[in-house]
């Protein structure tokens, strides 16, 4: 069964009382379970370490139409963060202190030749198969279980065990979360960056 998500944008006008900006429904963001992973714990399969926004709770003082439409029987997962934590963010910061278990890092050549980081992907049965052939053995290897330094060559691209980041999973400028974002900057404009905030659910 899937899991989606809602919430709204929220402003805090110099009253000094959050109200309800933006319905996320507007956005149209679908269900992005990866995204979810990095930003607020939810939905996912990586046993990352220091996602950004997770956990925190409906806020205190959230205007009542969000309030009204986060709490019920299947709302859950209820979390926060304001533009000004947003535009803190590290991106390429590591979410983990060690590599993801069934994520591979693809490394292709450069303008200069060199191998660099092209993105990050989920390991697929053909890959460990790859891995069993270049490290030996009959099993499928995660990742996480290569040798130190190991590396798979598929297809002429080469696999590297990966710490994953925000950007690899929620890039900051890909078209749905860019969207979001830019409106939480713009409205932090006007407002303040402590003054605009994300407030979402899952259910």
């Amino acid at each position: 069964m899937g899991t989606d998500i809602g919430g709204a944008i929220e402003v805090c006008p110099a009253a000094g009382c959050w109200e309800a900006e933006i319905d996320l429904l507007c956005f149209q963001l679908g269900r992005d379970y990866d995204a979810w992973n990095a930003l607020f714990d939810v939905r996912g399969t990586e046993c990352l370490e220091r996602p950004l926004f997770a956990g925190r709770g409906l806020p205190d003082d959230v205007s009542e139409p969000v309030r009204e439409n986060g709490v019920g029987d299947y709302q859950h997962s209820h979390t926060y963060a304001t533009w000004a934590e947003v535009a803190a963010v590290d991106w390429d910061a590591p979410l983990a202190d060690r590599p993801a278990w069934h994520w591979a890092g693809q490394w292709l050549p450069g303008e200069d030749g060199e191998l660099a980081l092209h993105d990050a992907v989920p390991a697929t049965t053909e890959l460990g198969e790859a891995a069993a052939d270049t490290f030996g053995g009959d099993l499928l290897l995660a990742p996480s279980e290569w040798p130190p330094g190991g590396e798979v060559r598929l297809e002429g691209v080469v696999y590297r065990p990966v710490v994953l980041t925000a950007r690899m999973l929620a890039p900051p400028d890909e078209e749905r979360w860019a969207r979001v974002w830019k409106t939480m900057r713009d409205l932090a404009a006007e407002y303040g960056d402590e003054n605009v905030r994300l407030v979402v659910w899952f259910g």
